[in-house]
């Protein structure tokens, strides 16, 4: 009999750890990955995030700006990483969802290396373009593309990125020929119109508003459904269906503990909750969202499923 009580207690030991574990959880820095460079929506969510996590967690949490490869380097880090909660990614629809759509060989599997924790952001990009280019509507602008075909760019943050599949389902669905070109991130695309080595590109809210208020570039439209509260049209507007919408995300190496990604959520829905942080985020012209684990990784899947079929019907090169 004492030797049942003694393998009893010891079994319910071992089944306490976890929520031990979590409950000391973090004892140190934590690092929160963002797969681009300084700049673009991606970096800015990680950082607002970062920082209530911070706060709230009462340990640091280090921003690690990985770019390179439309999110997938910093994107393979993390899924590299220690499951142990001290790793964290601030994904986004290009690398946890456009690029494995591809059939890409990227060294991760993005339902299999990772364990989605909450939405954070949601926001449409902004369709501008050079002021001297002589259109002031997205109907203008197909209207010139169809006249000179193959003759306009635009700029994205990355092959498959958002940004870029925004463009190709826009030259697509209004049966025009642009022609793209990638850069390193949203930011670096914007300064390619700004400069004039392209002549339109998919911008973030933020940093397409304090260009378009300087008259440095001309907004014609947004991308997602619904105008925001720039009072923009939509591009379905003018092309009914066109949706174009891009998440940001927090999630963990698979295998991370289920009590520390509890403890994770339960934070992150803590610090979108709070006004000063959902301003934040609005500043950006992001909006502030949290979604269970299951509603994050249907999110994925479903993103998947969506531009695999406009990559194989459009016939964009994938090598």
């Amino acid at each position: 009999m004492r030797t049942i009580i003694v393998s009893t207690c010891f079994v319910l030991g071992l089944i306490g750890i976890p929520n031990a574990l979590a409950q000391g959880y973090p004892t140190k820095p934590i690092r929160l990955i963002a797969p681009y460079p300084p700049g673009g929506g991606i970096d800015a969510s990680a950082r607002i995030i970062g920082q209530a996590l911070g706060d709230q967690l009462g340990q640091q949490v280090i921003i690690d700006n990985r770019a390179g490869a439309t999110g997938r380097i910093g994107t393979e880090i993390a899924a590299k990483s220690a499951a142990d909660g001290y790793t964290l990614l601030l994904g986004s629809s290009a690398p946890n969802a456009i690029i494995p759509a591809a059939s890409l060989k990227v060294a991760y599997d993005a339902i299999k290396d990772f364990s989605p924790i909450s939405l954070v952001g949601r926001a449409s990009y902004v369709l501008v373009v050079h002021p001297s280019l002589p259109v002031h509507s997205v109907g203008e602008l197909i209207a010139l593309a169809k006249a000179n075909p193959g003759k306009l760019t635009f700029a994205s943050s990355g092959v498959l990125g958002a940004s870029h599949l925004a463009g190709e389902l826009l030259s697509r669905m209004a049966n025009i020929n642009i022609v793209h070109v990638a850069y390193k991130g949203t930011g670096p695309a914007a300064v390619s119109v700004l400069t004039g080595e392209t002549v339109m590109s998919f911008a973030g809210g933020a940093e397409a508003g304090m260009l378009v208020a300087a008259k440095r570039l001309r907004a014609l439209g947004t991308t997602g459904s619904k105008r925001t509260g720039s009072g923009l049209p939509t591009l379905s507007e003018t092309l009914p269906g066109y949706d174009v919408t891009q998440w940001y995300g927090v999630l963990a190496p698979a295998g991370t503990p289920q009590d520390i990604l509890d403890r994770l959520h339960k934070e992150i829905v803590r610090a979108i909750a709070n006004p000063k942080v959902a301003q934040q985020f609005m500043n950006l012209d992001i909006e502030p969202v949290t979604s269970r684990s299951e509603e994050f990784s249907a999110l994925i899947k479903t993103d998947m499923e969506k531009w695999a079929k406009l990559i194989k019907a459009a016939k964009i090169p994938v090598d």
